[in-house]
């Protein structure tokens, strides 16, 4: 089978995509989303319940592409770009993916809501659905950024927060929280992987590097 027949083959059975179904069975199984590389965090945004989601990057693209991904779904079957875009960087004929040069754009392929720093590593994600930080966190998004491994200079390691419009779609993306990549060394202390809101507001992340579950905490 050629590259872009295994490709449409991956789509349809939803591989490469996210999948729902049934959390107690596995029945009534339905792919949601296609064109995506490696998810690893998911949540909805308790406004309007549409899902959102991390997206990693394409290795062996050099120091500053592709970007790492925020993706917004809003209808069943989007195509999120991948393996042709990462980002709005083409992947597809890239030095990562010769084999794809021939492969036709997906059409309509979704681009992301947030285009964050190459190659940081997005995992965990959460919308912030408690009242202990100030009104400009809440129903915003924190992102958790694990930090590049092969980057000639380390960079991520830190938490972002993504700010949202009145329509719902992505404003502004800052960075929250940091300190887990000592800059004078370029080693890292800690590396981000997930963020939770616990019931008093606070905000927890864990660190798969230092073995370690952080809070943070706001007091006016």
């Amino acid at each position: 089978m050629q590259p872009a027949g295994k490709v449409a083959l991956c789509e349809k059975l939803g591989i490469g995509g996210i999948v729902k179904m049934n959390a107690f069975d596995g029945s009534k199984r339905e792919v949601v989303a296609v064109g995506v590389r490696n998810s690893v965090g998911q949540d909805f945004n308790p406004k309007d319940r549409t899902p959102w989601f991390t997206d990693n990057q394409t290795d062996g693209l050099g120091d500053d592409v592709p970007p790492g991904e925020l993706n917004r779904v809003t209808r069943t079957g989007q195509h999120f770009g991948y393996p042709y875009w990462n980002g709005k960087f083409k992947v597809a004929g890239a030095p990562a993916a010769p084999d794809l040069k021939d492969m036709k754009e997906p059409a309509s392929a979704v681009f992301p809501q947030v285009d964050f720093p190459a190659p940081q590593a997005q995992l965990g994600m959460i919308f912030y659905d408690g009242k202990m930080f100030p009104a400009k966190y809440q129903g915003g998004i924190f992102v958790a950024a694990h930090g590049s491994w092969n980057r000639t200079t380390p960079s991520g390691a830190l938490i972002n927060f993504v700010s949202l419009k009145p329509d719902g779609t992505a404003d502004k993306s800052e960075v929250f929280a940091e300190g887990w990549l000592d800059p004078a060394t370029n080693t890292y202390r800690g590396r981000p992987v997930d963020v939770a809101v616990m019931k008093d507001g606070s905000l927890l992340v864990s660190d798969d590097f230092a073995g370690a579950i952080y809070r943070i905490s706001y007091q006016p």
